[in-house]
């Protein structure tokens, strides 16, 4: 059995002192090994450039964003276990936090290993025709694709124990468990992209081991840190079988945003397609692979830090019924985001070319296409860590619901909207597409704002069910707080005991 885990100090940043204060002490750890991991793939694209040329730079741009259809929908786990852990860390109920811990990895296993693998590697020639491949891109693209298909529980199960740890309060293991990832991703893409003595060159296929082995290993790792127990997260045992009022509750939480990251991932897919029907296509989709896929990830990645610190204050603030600094996280989060992209931006719109270089591309149409994307995407920078920033203070606080319609209508409707009319209208160019880009980070952020302003994640109740108070000895919550027969997500009824039940 595990060690009791370590109740976090009372000098809890999240629920008393400066809400900027909080929301840097959880995200730079984050930000700083996203930014670490982020390398892996510029080493991926870089080396890959070097081994095939623009068509592996290419096959990685389109394998990539079909692969990361998996990776979103296991956020409906990611974003539910994330509610309840940070719910239940900021009341001090370690006990149910091991649990949820428990039974989200569980899931993530089982999809991870008899789900995933079969059917991404039957669909992958299917999912490549949809988005347009070229023929020799879809040569090296196909076999990366399987690759990272058959292999995925590794990447999956790294992104939920980080998960875990940072819904908990703790960004210091994630970090430190990210920098050995990437350290083993860029050996293992260097030997076996370009071979080394006895180990053959695997091309776009060594790419996706690389990935794939290094996020196992580590994944391995950061389990037996979870059983083995000592800090203020960690995995509860005592029934090893599957619970289902918890899974129950982790999909009911997270079902929205699994359909939120499934939305977004489909419309990159369309869009690559999109890029796919111009008319230097293969150039353009190496473009697109490097300067969105690779340079605008650093963003992506610094919002994402921004995304899941907010939600953790958030959540763990209305677990402590500290309503009023849960209602602050959003914006002092979304301020943080601003002052650390403003720089990147700036790089964006003024080096863009030099920026591109480093990834040794030689071919001028590349270069041109990259360069002018970059323009484009400085003035997205600032608009997609606010609407991040928001989005995590809604998820935190138990609104899944409205990132979802955010998401439906600022990925998707919007930007393939705009393209299909531009395609019907004046005729579909590069610069446009970029344009319905940008158009979709702005619907994001200013739809979020709205969203949490807004305030309906003020009555959002978590509560424990039935189950978990009988076989764990946990109390059994009060009467009042009006528990239902779906058990842990509900919304108190007007009346009598409305009060304490709230928050």
């Amino acid at each position: 059995m595990a060690r009791a885990p370590t109740p976090p100090s009372a000098e809890n940043l999240a629920t008393r002192g400066s809400i900027h204060r909080a929301v840097w002490r959880l995200a730079w750890p984050t930000l700083f090994s996203n930014i670490v991991a982020g390398f892996q793939g510029v080493v991926d694209h870089i080396v890959v450039g070097k081994a095939v040329g623009y068509t592996g730079l290419a096959a990685l741009g389109v394998g990539w964003p079909i692969f990361a259809v998996v990776v979103v929908f296991i956020s409906s786990l990611h974003t539910g276990m994330g509610v309840l852990i940070a719910r239940f860390a900021g009341a001090n109920e370690h006990r149910k936090v091991g649990r949820v811990v428990y039974q989200s990895l569980l899931a993530c296993t089982v999809l991870g290993v008899l789900v995933f693998p079969p059917i991404g590697y039957a669909l992958s020639p299917w999912l490549l025709g949809l988005v347009n491949a070229a023929p020799e891109v879809q040569q090296e693209a196909l076999p990366y694709l399987r690759t990272l298909f058959l292999s995925c529980w590794g990447v999956l199960m790294f992104f939920m124990i980080s998960g875990a740890f940072r819904a908990g309060g703790d960004a210091q293991t994630p970090m430190r468990l990210g920098f050995a990832m990437t350290a083993i991703n860029l050996v293992l893409s260097l030997v076996l992209v370009r071979g080394f003595y006895f180990i053959p060159a695997l091309g776009t296929v060594g790419a996706a081991l690389g990935t794939t082995l290094a996020n196992s290993a580590t994944a391995a790792y950061g389990i037996y840190h979870l059983a083995r127990g000592g800090s203020s997260v960690s995995l509860n045992t005592n029934r090893w079988g599957p619970d289902w009022k918890i899974l129950s509750a982790l999909f009911r939480f997270g079902l929205p945003s699994g359909v939120q990251g499934l939305v977004m991932a489909v419309g990159a897919a369309l869009l690559v397609g999109y890029i796919g029907g111009l008319e230097q296509s293969a150039e353009a989709q190496a473009a697109y692979s490097v300067a969105y896929g690779q340079l605008f990830s650093f963003i992506n990645w610094i919002g994402l830090a921004i995304m899941s610190a907010a939600a953790t204050v958030a959540g763990q603030n209305l677990g402590a019924r500290s309503v009023d600094r849960a209602a602050r996280t959003a914006f002092s989060a979304s301020m943080v985001g601003v002052v650390v992209t403003a720089p990147i931006a700036a790089l964006f719109l003024f080096i863009p070319r030099q920026l591109l270089q480093i990834f040794d591309i030689k071919d001028e149409q590349v270069l041109q296409i990259g360069e002018e994307l970059l323009v484009y995407l400085s003035g997205a920078c600032i608009l997609l860590v606010i609407g991040l920033a928001y989005t995590g203070a809604l998820q935190g606080t138990g609104d899944t619901r409205s990132p979802l319609i955010v998401a439906l209508v600022s990925k998707l409707l919007a930007p393939l909207g705009l393209c299909a009319l531009f395609d019907l209208t004046i005729g579909l160019t590069a610069p446009r597409i970029w344009i319905a880009v940008v158009f979709g980070f702005f619907l994001r952020a200013v739809m979020s704002v709205r969203y949490f302003q807004r305030g309906k994640w003020r009555d959002i109740q978590v509560d424990i069910g039935p189950s978990m108070s009988t076989h764990y000895g946990l109390q059994r919550p009060d009467p009042s707080q009006l528990v239902g027969k779906s058990g842990m997500l509900r919304r108190p009824r007007k009346g009598a005991g409305q009060s304490a039940a709230r928050h």
